[in-house]
């Protein structure tokens, strides 16, 4: 009798580790590999070429590409990465001048904007204005629409977190770029707002509730459980200070805002925070995440730790417990030899985060099926 009830307290006592499900995890409390500059397809290699001439490194930075953004969600993937430029008239970044150097260079001209999508008003979605010009999505509504009809057919998937860069910067060579002011930074809450809808978004509203500043709310532990924003997005503008500011001139505080802003911690507008380097800052980013708020790190850049194969950089931004890891390498690169590929084993994204979820008994129960 002692020892049937010996074994049973034993089973209960290895049991209970296993009770807790993804329902009991909060926002904060996963960790998920996404990629970066997502929209990006392939250049033509005449542009490649010509770039290397002039500048090397650029040319070698830029050898990479991605699938479309819904296979990359269909993957498993919770993180995504979109540039836009501000064209509220439309037609700014018609007939790129990349054109004139593939067609010198005698190769055949890509099918680049088979709608005439550059032409119609709105945010584009590319990487560098005539030059890295090819987009599986022109127009951010359309990214934003195809990003919509995915969630709605799997309305259950994780979080999916998205960082915007709103590019304003003038390369040399090509045509000028407008500036995000306020009110064009404003433009990218209306687009997500009109083609995703609110009952897609986590918000700072959401996560500050009855908080005084969304900061409070982060470090008292206010982010939603999983179950909660199951089948949403939440959005972060990837922004210098001063375009930072711009934005929050024009959502003070952060309130009816969309996007969430890499605020330094102790400003009260910060609760999500980018810092790239992981090697350099794993304990100050261990440190933070511990306190509560939401990091995005890489685990590559420049294609240089897939030309050498280099793992040190993925497995510090792990170590760190940064909720949000990009890379450029989910599949091994299509431009060099490299077996280079980023996952956290067996082809998956996704996990609990080993920072806050300390017990290994739950790490393995939850990782062996998506979340």
């Amino acid at each position: 009798m002692k020892t049937t009830l010996s074994l049973a307290i034993l089973a209960l006592c290895l049991a209970s580790p296993l009770s807790l499900s993804a329902q009991d995890l909060k926002l904060n409390q996963i960790q998920v590999i996404g990629s970066h500059n997502s929209y990006k397809s392939q250049m033509a290699p005449e542009l490649l070429d010509y770039l290397s001439k002039i500048n090397p490194a650029a040319s070698q930075s830029l050898a990479y590409a991605h699938i479309p953004l819904e296979s990359q969600l269909d993957l498993g993937l919770r993180n995504l990465e979109l540039d836009v430029f501000h064209d509220p008239q439309g037609g700014r970044y018609s007939n790129p001048k990349g054109l004139e150097i593939i067609q010198s260079a005698g190769g055949k001209l890509p099918d680049y904007d088979p709608s005439d999508a550059l032409a119609k008003a709105g945010l584009k979605l590319f990487h560098v204005q005539d030059l890295d010009f090819q987009s599986h999505y022109l127009l951010f509504a359309d990214a934003l629409a195809a990003l919509k009809k995915w969630s709605d057919a799997q309305p259950d998937h994780t979080p999916i977190f998205v960082l915007i860069n709103a590019k304003d910067s003038q390369v040399p060579g090509t045509r000028s770029t407008l500036p995000f002011t306020a009110s064009a930074l404003d433009s990218i809450d209306l687009e997500i707002r009109t083609h995703l809808g609110m009952d897609k978004l986590i918000t700072p509203d959401l996560v500050r509730g009855e908080f005084a500043s969304l900061e409070a709310a982060v470090l008292a532990g206010n982010w939603p459980s999983l179950d909660e924003v199951r089948g949403r997005f939440l959005f972060v503008l990837d922004e210098n200070e001063e375009k930072t500011e711009r934005y929050l001139s024009a959502k003070p505080d952060l309130r009816d805002a969309v996007l969430f802003v890499n605020k330094k911690e102790g400003n009260p507008n910060a609760g999500f925070r980018i810092i790239n380097n992981a090697v350099k800052d794993e304990e100050y980013i261990r440190d933070l995440v511990g306190k509560g708020y939401l990091i995005r790190t890489r685990a590559d850049s420049d294609t240089k730790e897939a030309r050498a194969e280099d793992y040190g950089t993925f497995e510090k931004a792990k170590a760190s417990g940064a909720q949000v890891i990009s890379t450029d390498y989910y599949q091994p690169s299509t431009f060099f030899e490299s077996s280079y590929r980023v996952d956290f084993g067996e082809g998956g994204y996704e996990r609990p985060n080993p920072v806050l979820v300390k017990n290994n008994m739950i790490i393995r129960n939850l990782t062996s099926k998506r979340f």
